[in-house]
């Protein structure tokens, strides 16, 4: 404990049991300065009991910060405070919270369980006595609890395997010890024997043997198994039915009215679920929205539980709690025929206990494109693609597509959108930025496959050949652009990034040219970007080779960067000038302010030549190639796309004497990206790509 005496901020994360973290706390009164923070990261225990019998100068500067796990990933951070907190403290907390971290700070009540786990542990508790007293099937359970409901994939069951089934017991265990006796949780709590032995067994979910399901690799086979909940034992998984999930897709209200037992399991949890938020949402946190913000974030759901009453009519949901003879909650019944949220003149409310609404206002430093645009309309609109005022001249370009993926019909109106801003003194700069779970996956595969399948070729050259000129046009244009990704940014979604002006990007964005995983090449200037930042890298040896090889190694192998600061540290897909923001809401203010600064004084980089080894630095590379094939490492149709890879970036018939343009390179990309599309087993791999999501290595 010595090696704490110098540190800021001490985060306490143990037992989930008052005594023993009162007694680590006393400890760390003899060691801590006096002008540390100390916090908890308690998932259920109040403040007040852990701050009971602390010196008062040290609980000054005591909180709970409740992580959600995994920390990385969950953007959730629950803080709870009392009026006695040191209010620097509170500030100082909230703002590395959001900002050096990236959390959604919420702020609640000093009660068990706060916000998330006091309603998730309730909707876990009762959708799996649901399950039992149903007597419906894992599989039938968490296809249930689908995205009618707002839920992830994971549904209820692989949700528990991917927190970890050895962790809910224990966060149970203490809200049911922590709430009031009559708490609705106490009512639905239930220990399982089945859960126990699995966990004494070590099946703990992912991070163990198995959970409720499993990959079984007996034999050499991979098997994906579940829990029978009839016999505890691992069965083969089975496709669930029922008439419920036959009109799942019309949504929550049809899925409730379906008249089957699963219909009656789902309204059993969902209207427990509900109930339990209206009555003690001003309980727990602040508001309503709260509320949701905080279930949305921490379990990953599309609506939180009064989003969702929204969805499915909060005038229903409360018939049918008093059809049955159930209480009807106070906030049920302030809302009346209403619904909690409404929008008047583009800006959105929630409700508050005595029935009046508020304005949600957004923190200093958050710009949501969600809010534009609900409150104003596109400058520039197609199928594919919107075109938003961000404000004081910056405009933001949207992709519209599936999964934000890249075609003709982009290319199309991001040509408008360049033009646009060229010509009109009104627009300054460009950002480019969507709040999709993708930024963007890259071309449109399926376009591409279907144009080689019937030898489209002038259509598929025009295609690659458009797509560079736009990129080129964006590198070149008379104003900043500025690209803002988040998530999968791979293919042609990263070549945006590498022909823009500056990249403010997510810290969790995962960058790459994934071309050879089906079986072509990067097509819209990857390949020339890779030698080009690579070439200028100063940490890097002097020569062509060094950049080739490592340009050649990232194209080749498909790599992807597992965060924003691997791409920008060992990738250089992010410039080493540009900037990585943590909290995803303020990606785009972030982006929009880096535009704003590179106005003035803005002139479009120079074009960049290249000198290149052409065949001697091609023999290099088909060393390696054959020696990967050799390993088993490396495929027949491996080694046919990674020759072609070497071609263009050693400048095929070139060598170090002659002076290479981008156009150049950008013409060997287009012949090369082409040859490979003739091959049937580059076909192939697009698609089993398209029909599995995964790569066909053939």
């Amino acid at each position: 404990l010595d090696r704490l005496a110098d540190v800021d901020w001490i985060i306490e994360v143990i037992v989930e049991r008052a005594d023993i973290k009162q007694g680590l706390y006393k400890q760390l009164a003899s060691v801590a300065r006096p002008d540390a923070i100390i916090t908890s990261n308690t998932s259920t225990i109040p403040l007040s009991i852990l701050t009971d019998g602390m010196d008062p100068a040290r609980a000054k500067r005591f909180a709970i910060t409740h992580f959600f796990n995994p920390p990385r990933y969950m953007q959730l951070l629950e803080l709870v405070t009392t009026d006695a907190t040191d209010a620097d403290v509170v500030d100082e907390l909230r703002r590395v919270c959001d900002v050096a971290l990236g959390k959604k700070v919420i702020d609640c009540q000093d009660t068990p369980g706060f916000i998330a786990n006091r309603l998730g542990s309730l909707l876990l508790q009762a959708a799996s006595n649901a399950t039992a007293d149903h007597a419906l099937s894992i599989e039938q359970a968490d296809a249930l609890a689908g995205r009618h409901f707002g839920f992830p994939s994971t549904g209820i069951f692989k949700l528990m395997d991917l927190v970890g089934l050895d962790l809910g017991p224990y966060v149970s265990k203490s809200l049911y010890d922590n709430v009031n006796q009559g708490d609705l949780f106490r009512e639905e709590y239930r220990e399982s024997e089945l859960l126990d032995k699995m966990i004494a067994e070590g099946y703990t979910g992912r991070k163990g043997k198995g959970g409720w399901y499993r990959i079984n690799r007996e034999g050499g086979g991979k098997v994906k198994e579940v829990r029978d909940l009839k016999t505890g034992e691992y069965r083969p998984v089975e496709k669930p039915e029922g008439a419920a999930l036959a009109v799942s897709k019309k949504g929550a209200r049809a899925v409730f009215e379906a008249g089957d037992h699963l219909a009656d399991a789902a309204w059993s949890y969902m209207s427990k679920y509900f109930v339990y938020a209206a009555e003690h949402a001003l309980d727990i946190a602040h508001s309503i929205f709260d509320v949701d913000e905080a279930m949305k974030t921490g379990y990953g759901l599309k609506w939180g539980p009064f989003e969702l009453m929204d969805v499915v009519g909060p005038a229903w949901v409360a018939g049918k709690l008093a059809e049955e003879g159930r209480s009807v909650p106070p906030l049920l019944q302030q809302v009346g025929e209403g619904t909690f949220y409404k929008v008047e003149d583009g800006e959105r409310f929630f409700m508050l206990g005595d029935g009046s609404y508020q304005a949600i206002v957004r923190p200093e430093g958050v710009l949501l494109l969600s809010d534009i645009k609900r409150r104003s309309e596109p400058v520039l609109r197609s199928s594919a693609a919107s075109v938003w005022d961000l404000g004081d001249g910056v405009l933001c370009f949207e992709f519209t597509t599936y999964a934000n993926s890249l075609d003709d019909s982009v290319m199309a109106i991001l040509n408008k959108t360049i033009a646009l801003i060229e010509k009109d003194e009104a627009w300054k700069a460009l950002v480019i930025h969507n709040e999709g779970r993708n930024f963007s996956v890259g071309a449109n595969l399926g376009i591409a496959l279907f144009a080689s399948n019937i030898a489209a070729w002038p259509q598929v050259q025009g295609g690659i050949k458009g797509g560079q000129d736009t990129f080129m046009k964006l590198r070149f244009s008379g104003f900043p652009v500025v690209s803002a990704p988040s998530g999968v940014a791979v293919g042609g979604g990263c070549e945006i990034l590498m022909h823009s002006d500056a990249v403010q990007a997510h810290a969790e964005t995962y960058t790459g040219l994934v071309e050879v995983g089906v079986g072509v090449l990067p097509g819209w200037g990857g390949c020339k970007e890779m030698i080009r930042r690579h070439s200028a890298n100063k940490r890097s040896a002097r020569g062509p080779m060094p950049a080739l090889v490592k340009a050649f190694e990232l194209i080749g192998t498909g790599q992807v960067a597992k965060s924003a600061m691997e791409a920008q540290r060992d990738m250089l897909i992010i410039n080493e000038a540009d900037s990585i923001t943590f909290n995803k809401e303020r990606v785009l203010y972030d982006a929009k302010q880096r535009a704003l600064a590179m106005v003035e004084g803005y002139e479009p980089p120079e074009e960049a030549t290249f000198r290149l080894p052409g065949a001697t630095g091609r023999a290099a590379i088909d060393m390696a190639l054959h020696d990967f094939h050799l390993k088993g490492m490396a495929t027949d149709h491996d080694m046919t796309v990674g020759r072609a890879v070497g071609q263009v970036l050693t400048g095929e018939d070139t060598d170090v004497t002659e002076e290479l343009t981008e156009r150049d390179l950008l013409k060997l990309e287009q012949k090369y990206f082409i040859k490979m599309l003739k091959e049937p087993k580059s076909l192939a791999r697009m698609e089993h790509m398209l029909n599995t999501n995964k790569p066909l290595r053939n």
